[in-house]
């Protein structure tokens, strides 16, 4: 075990520097730091939105940066980064928690095109739900006018993660990635990961916004 803050660039590199000390080399990077601001864009600072990213976005660029050398020495290496559901369809009052992933989305498609002639490999999973001890912040000013909906909200999502399977079906995903010669670009665990970016892709716009609206129980009025 190796002391790590993907915040840091100083903890950054003693971390990889640390590691390549002892075993000359790095095989496989799996970025999977992230935390949730929960809430109203509103009610989020921009300070809790840029440590949002700081973690979910910005640390995994740190990470990459650090092993790549070493990687392009070798011309070999798999980096698997981990994205999420809210990556590709957002949910509700998780605002920067989405735009995080979103921006994890396009960086690891850019960077899988760009290390593919250097037989450096790089994967996304992209898991819905998972029964985690996953640490939500809320919002640094809490504002009534949004608190119906933002509980509406959240209770679906409570919904959610009480059915949720555990982290052994994201690792066995993992696994089966790192011993995989070209892994798929995206890969999902579970059904709604797999689900909704289909009827997003499948229904109207208007139809699927609805949908979404319904199921988060967004246009009631009030409690």
């Amino acid at each position: 075990m190796v002391s790590l803050d993907v915040r840091s660039d100083e903890s950054v590199a003693a971390c990889i520097d640390g590691v390549l000390q002892k075993t000359e080399h790095i095989d496989v990077l799996v970025n999977n730091a992230g935390y949730l601001v929960s809430g109203a864009i509103e009610e989020t600072s921009l300070e809790q939105a840029r440590e949002q990213f700081d973690t979910n976005f910005f640390g995994v660029v740190r990470m990459i940066k650090a092993v790549l050398p070493s990687m392009h020495a070798r011309k070999a290496g798999k980096i698997i980064n981990m994205s999420s559901l809210a990556g590709l369809v957002p949910v509700p009052f998780w605002g920067f928690y989405n735009a995080s992933k979103f921006a994890v989305e396009g960086f690891t498609e850019t960077l899988r095109h760009e290390l593919k002639p250097f037989g450096i490999r790089v994967a996304m999973v992209e898991p819905g739900s998972i029964k985690t001890p996953f640490y939500a912040q809320a919002p640094s000013t809490a504002m009534a006018v949004y608190s119906p909906w933002r509980e509406r909200a959240q209770k679906t999502m409570k919904g959610f993660e009480e059915k949720a399977p555990g982290p052994e079906v994201v690792a066995n995903l993992v696994a089966r990635l790192v011993s995989q010669k070209n892994p798929s670009l995206r890969n999902t665990v579970t059904r709604e990961a797999t689900l909704f970016p289909f009827l997003r892709w499948l229904l109207p716009s208007g139809a699927f916004e609805s949908g979404i609206r319904s199921g988060f129980n967004l246009d009631k009025e009030g409690f």
